[in-house]
């Protein structure tokens, strides 16, 4: 399973833990790390002195190298990257932005920069802004999503046709099986979100987590679409998004009728209701929540047993 990707990182296994809002504290990067993957704080949902109680934490409880997400429309952003370079963070994962701006002051600090796309478009521009490698995320992924709709199955394959740097898989993951899919299409890690979210270190409230593992198919849908695509399970929130759509809700309105602290109330303080709960399609086969060293564990020995039948299958 390692590979130059891992070798760029310095991981054990090409596992990237997504740096989820509200999911994704230190307890949660440190232990994937610990295990061999790529954790991720996610700071979206941090003000600058919690990011920097996460940083200092997680690098108690790890030596191995960890990331940081960092969108790049985070109102406080020069805080958030004054921090990453005190703390030596060694990776940043960006998003939600143009990456040109900032990675080549992440690079002269030692920081390998990896960005976020949903297109081949988009992760061209991030290799030619000097990224070291992009996450393609398709279109079942949970959160925010692209505008494009294009599934993982496609999107890897296009986009590995279209760059010469390291390409992680993002969107629908959550197994080795999926996992050496991702790898059999041309990329060379993936990243799981989703899986995590439903892990024993995930900072989600326990009513989001029991949400995830009851999802059944088609409990999730994108929309938002001319605001922010995210894709979430369908509550009552959700409903009434909908319902504006279908009696032709101007923008303006269905920004009122998502509120403010929607995603923070759902994910984070357990309103199952009216929360903003961001989830992926791959919620559908997840039933158990569980350490994330066990699902890290599932993830390496499914991988193993998916090549082996390949090999068995090829002779």
């Amino acid at each position: 399973m390692k590979n130059k990707f891992c070798d760029l990182l310095n991981i054990k296994y090409p596992i990237i833990q997504a740096g989820m809002v509200w999911c994704s504290p230190w307890q949660l990067a440190s232990v994937v790390s610990n295990y061999g993957g790529l954790g991720v704080i996610g700071a979206a949902s941090m003000y600058p002195e919690v990011l920097k109680e996460h940083l200092e934490k997680c690098i108690t409880a790890t030596d191995k190298p960890f990331a940081v997400n960092l969108p790049l429309l985070y109102p406080q952003i020069d805080d958030h990257i004054d921090l990453i370079i005190q703390h030596k963070v060694p990776v940043v994962i960006t998003s939600a932005g143009s990456p040109k701006k900032y990675t080549s002051l992440f690079k002269n600090k030692g920081i390998k920069v990896i960005h976020v796309v949903s297109s081949s478009t988009f992760a061209i521009k991030a290799q030619q802004a000097g990224c070291d490698a992009v996450i393609a995320e398709g279109f079942e992924a949970g959160g925010h999503n692209g505008r494009e709709e294009t599934t993982t199955l496609c999107l890897i394959p296009a986009v590995k046709k279209a760059i010469n740097i390291p390409l992680v898989a993002a969107g629908g993951i959550s197994s080795g099986k999926s996992m050496h899919a991702m790898l059999a299409l041309g990329a060379d890690g993936v990243q799981i979100g989703t899986r995590f979210v439903a892990s024993v270190e995930s900072s989600a409230h326990g009513n989001f987590k029991e949400w995830v593992v009851r999802a059944q198919e088609g409990d999730t849908e994108l929309t938002l679409k001319d605001v922010v695509p995210t894709r979430m399970l369908k509550n009552d929130l959700f409903h009434k998004i909908k319902n504006g759509y279908s009696i032709n809700a101007t923008t303006d309105e269905i920004k009122e009728i998502l509120g403010r602290g929607k995603a923070k109330q759902g994910m984070f303080e357990g309103n199952v209701v009216n929360g903003e709960l961001e989830i992926g399609q791959i919620s559908s086969m997840i039933d158990k929540v569980l350490p994330a060293r066990e699902i890290l564990k599932e993830l390496v020995s499914e991988f193993n047993e998916s090549v082996h039948l390949a090999k068995e299958w090829s002779m």
